[in-house]
């Protein structure tokens, strides 16, 4: 690659961390930018070294949120290692997905998510008023946590953007906590791709960590903003991301 190819990768790899940071779908950026880079990659060699960027920033977002919000750490450490679980499934089962049938769904999931935060424009700006029982707390974790592991490591794009929204409709909590409740958990399911991907080999080393640095970067700056701007900011960016994900895949899809 020439200079012109790492500085591509590289500034990439930074916006990728700052979105995944504040509302998830760094792949998003990040994975396209390898494919223009590389087209000679295989879609498990770029998600393998999307994976080994993306642990790296999400790491550094965690450490970031856990400064700030408290967190319930005896329940998101169990919820991370079930992601990391269902996530290595996920990997495993990637060449078994009609991908024709599945980026469509996913498509569709994700314009009603867009629906479904414009319409309620209180959803994860306030707290709710009667706060979940904590058995409700266990589920809707335990239960985000295995579904989106398991698609984060077979497709991935969106896990954590999914994950908000699933925090902010069923436990009424702030987009901001959802966020970082968010980041652990996708630090497991990033974590259990990973180790597939690197058992069988795909994972692209050199590259991966050099990405891994300005990803770390993005991330760090990206929580922060997080902290700092609100829920109200979180919102808009969630917003942006989802209809840049519709866009993105229906051009891959139909493009």
């Amino acid at each position: 690659m020439n200079v012109g190819d790492w500085a591509l990768l590289l500034t990439a790899a930074t916006a990728a961390g700052w979105v995944d940071a504040v509302v998830g779908g760094g792949g998003l950026i990040l994975i396209p930018a390898l494919f223009l880079v590389a087209p000679q990659l295989t879609p498990q060699a770029a998600l393998a070294t999307n994976k080994l960027t993306a642990f790296t920033g999400t790491s550094a977002a965690v450490v970031t949120f856990a400064r700030r919000i408290p967190m319930n750490w005896r329940l998101l450490v169990p919820a991370g290692l079930l992601a990391a679980v269902t996530s290595a499934l996920g990997a495993a089962t990637v060449s078994r997905i009609d991908k024709d049938v599945f980026i469509p769904l996913i498509m569709a999931v994700l314009v009603g998510v867009a629906v479904f935060v414009t319409i309620r424009p209180q959803l994860g700006t306030t707290l709710a008023k009667d706060p979940p029982t904590r058995r409700k707390v266990v589920a809707v974790v335990l239960l985000s946590a295995g579904l989106l592991g398991f698609y984060d490591g077979l497709f991935g794009p969106g896990t954590g953007t999914f994950l908000i929204i699933s925090f902010a409709t069923f436990l009424g909590t702030e987009f901001v906590r959802s966020a970082a409740m968010a980041k652990v958990i996708n630090l497991g399911s990033n974590l259990g791709a990973l180790v597939f991907f690197a058992a069988t080999g795909h994972v692209l080393w050199a590259l991966g960590l050099s990405m891994a640095v300005c990803n770390v970067i993005g991330a760090i700056i990206g929580s922060r903003m997080a902290l700092s701007k609100g829920a109200g900011f979180v919102r808009i960016t969630l917003l942006i991301v989802v209809i840049a994900m519709v866009i993105r895949l229906g051009w891959q899809q139909f493009g």
